[in-house]
């Protein structure tokens, strides 16, 4: 019973993730789903939904299609739209429908391909994992496909030739900061020095992808982008770090409060891995601070106490077993604080991917 919620709201699934990545990049993206999936994805995970245009359709999936597998009626569909809305690509995203009956994601790759003439991305969802696992596949078919291809030159030949004196940003997604613009996030990265960047998938299109093998190098703030990141060196040579540059002012200044009042103490940060990295390299070395997270974590930007949890069981037990002054994170999870009986002080650190609020409606991301 490890993933029964009884006072967390359900996360963002991998599906929502991969849409994410692929939502301003100007490609045909299909919902393999009867379209509850499609509506979830657009009314809650999705911000942008209100605010920008994109080509989602779900497939539209009935029963007797679902049961008998009909692979041609999807890619009929899929080529229909495609020849009205001349997308620079497809993308098909599974949902548990597929990931039930099995369907061959590399084999609706080829047909849809050679149907549309036009590059077409499968990412292999199934719903019951988390939006980071989703976005770590999507982000890593996007530069497979694309990058050094199509750019005006060979990103893939680039030695010896110019380097463009930028640094790529790869992660930063809506469900990731809780911003669904490019203002909030350039603001962040001018913060930490960075002044001449590209964030893919916000405020960048296609060819931002295409020219990923001349950037100087990448900054990844997700776990979800290291897979890509870990291509883009294999590939072009470009060297990467890991960082979060996206903290809001309102959490550094409470976190700061508390600190040079010395009343911070025992310290446990909740959030997405490099986000809750960021923010205890910021309290300083020597504090007593932990880091966990219900989603993907890397071994190798992990320190010793820290922890992945399973499910909001493991919390409740981390809470009771180890007797923290201070927990840091979004608020959905003070309900199970409370329940559980935690006594501390409680600091919001927001997530998007659990809470479903966004930071940006109406601020910029220092306000």
């Amino acid at each position: 019973m490890k993933k029964l919620l009884k006072y967390l709201s359900p996360f963002a699934p991998d599906q929502s993730g991969a849409c994410g990545v692929l939502y301003e990049l100007g490609g045909l993206i299909v919902i393999c789903d009867a379209g509850g999936c499609a509506g979830n994805i657009c009314g809650f995970d999705e911000p942008r939904w209100f605010t920008k245009r994109s080509a989602v359709f779900s497939a539209g999936l009935r029963d007797m299609d679902a049961i008998m597998g009909r692979d041609d009626k999807l890619i009929a569909k899929l080529a229909s739209a495609q020849e009205s809305l001349n997308c620079n690509f497809t993308a098909i995203v599974a949902t548990p429908v597929p990931a039930v009956i099995a369907t061959d994601m590399k084999a609706l790759k080829r047909m849809a391909e050679k149907k549309t003439g036009v590059p077409c991305i499968t990412v292999n969802a199934i719903g019951t994992r988390y939006y980071d696992e989703g976005e770590s596949e999507a982000w890593d078919q996007l530069f497979r496909e694309f990058a050094g291809k199509d750019a005006g030159t060979d990103a893939s030949e680039n030695s010896g030739g110019t380097e463009v004196a930028v640094v790529g940003v790869i992660g930063a997604t809506p469900l990731e900061t809780g911003y669904s613009s490019e203002a909030p996030l350039k603001e962040g990265l001018r913060r930490y020095g960075i002044e001449d960047s590209v964030i893919y998938g916000v405020g960048t299109d296609l060819d931002a992808v295409r020219a990923a093998g001349t950037v100087k190098k990448n900054l990844v703030v997700s776990a979800a982008g290291i897979k890509a990141a870990e291509y883009l060196k294999e590939k072009f040579g470009t060297p990467y770090e890991v960082g979060y540059p996206f903290i809001p002012e309102s959490v550094l200044a409470e976190v700061k409060t508390a600190s040079e009042a010395g009343s911070l103490g025992k310290t446990l940060i909740i959030g997405s891995q490099f986000a809750a990295n960021e923010l205890r390299n910021i309290i300083g070395e020597g504090s007593n601070v932990n880091c966990a997270t219900f989603f993907m974590s890397d071994k190798n930007y992990a320190a010793e106490g820290d922890r992945r949890l399973d499910g909001e069981d493991e919390l409740w037990k981390l809470v009771l077993d180890s007797d923290y002054d201070t927990i840091i994170a979004d608020d959905d999870i003070k309900r199970l604080l409370d329940a559980a009986g935690y006594k501390g002080a409680f600091i919001s650190f927001p997530h998007f991917a659990i809470s479903g609020r966004p930071l940006d409606e109406g601020k910029t991301l220092y306000n």
